[in-house]
């Protein structure tokens, strides 16, 4: 008896949990034909701003809005969020001539918002309005109205802002998006502004950044024994080693691998030569190549570790999975 009275909360729920999906996508799906002339134009003002992008928002359109922001501003277009409460008490001189306002409001009648209005307009700056009501004060006075409205919000009380600032959000990602593709924004762009990230890290790091060098390098001449060039991958601690001629140029590399399978049979580490079984096909990579570049070789390959190079086919370093690994780029 319990047990059934125990799952109807359950099922409750994960019910309502549904229904909230639902609503949402119904509103964001609803945005799609909204994508129109009136969009473009807002797209416009921002290509041509000479300043920055200013987004304003109070409440929970304000959390939007600085999302919108960081988003904008992470993409290619400078942009920064200002509280409206805090712009009428003197950080409205942080909006100049040459900005665009991105002001968020799903009423469109937002006390803080109205109340710098009239200077913004009166600055000349162009006003973008996100709203949900397309015949509000804010709405009209736009340059460009973004409808952002929902048939309704996912809260069954109507009051919590759900769909609505969900919408918002996605409209804000739309406009970031275009701009970037409009701006030829590339994930080198981006990466550039997020060092600290793994995609920096990917995108901005180089070989020379990570390969072991020196006296680190494991390499031994043509002349090794293969006992030699055991003992250099042991000392060493890299999975293999470089095999070098006079003008150390590399022309083999024998690895953990190598060794494995040359054990299978009757083989005198001693007299036998190190190119007798080294491989003379193999991979290698060059000091200014990216880091990412190395991950996608060994991934392809299959392997953990290659001889770095110059132009001349001169070894210059060596380089391992684990290198990759300890800066966060695999």
């Amino acid at each position: 008896m319990n047990s059934g009275s125990e799952q109807k909360p359950k099922r409750a729920l994960a019910d309502m949990g549904r229904a909230v999906i639902e609503i949402e996508t119904q509103a964001v799906q609803a945005l799609v034909e909204r994508i129109d002339d009136t969009f473009v134009q807002a797209c416009e003002f921002m290509l041509a701003c000479e300043g920055r992008v200013v987004v304003l928002g109070m409440g929970k359109s304000g959390h939007v809005g600085g999302k919108i922001a960081a988003t904008l501003a992470s993409t290619g277009t400078p942009a920064f969020f200002v509280h409206p409460a805090e712009a009428s008490h003197g950080d409205l001189g942080m909006i100049t001539a040459k900005d665009v306002v991105l002001a968020i409001s799903n009423s469109g009648e937002t006390h803080e918002l109205l109340t710098i209005l009239p200077i913004i307009k009166r600055e000349g700056v162009p006003l973008i309005a996100m709203t949900g009501r397309t015949e509000s004060t804010l709405a009209q006075a736009a340059d460009a109205h973004i409808d952002v409205s929902v048939a309704q919000e996912a809260c069954p009380l109507g009051l919590a802002p759900t769909a609505s600032t969900t919408a918002t959000l996605v409209m804000g990602d739309a406009l970031a998006v275009a701009l970037l593709e409009q701006r030829g924004f590339t994930k080198e762009d981006f990466a550039r502004s997020h060092p600290g990230g793994a995609l920096g890290r990917r995108l901005l790091l180089f070989i020379e950044d990570v390969m072991q060098v020196g006296d680190a390098i494991p390499i031994v001449t043509e002349s090794a024994s293969l006992a030699d060039a055991i003992i250099e991958i042991s000392k060493k601690r890299l999975g293999f080693t470089a095999v070098v001629n006079a003008n150390a140029q590399v022309v083999g590399v024998f690895t953990d691998g190598d060794l494995r399978r040359h054990l299978d049979h009757t083989v005198n580490m001693q007299q036998t030569g190190i190119t007798e079984v080294m491989t003379r096909q193999f991979s290698s990579i060059q000091p200014q190549a990216l880091a990412a570049e190395a991950l996608h070789i060994m991934q392809a390959k299959k392997i953990h570790a290659m001889p770095v190079i110059n132009e001349q086919q001169q070894l210059v370093g060596a380089l391992n999975i684990h290198d990759l690994l300890r800066e966060g780029v695999a």
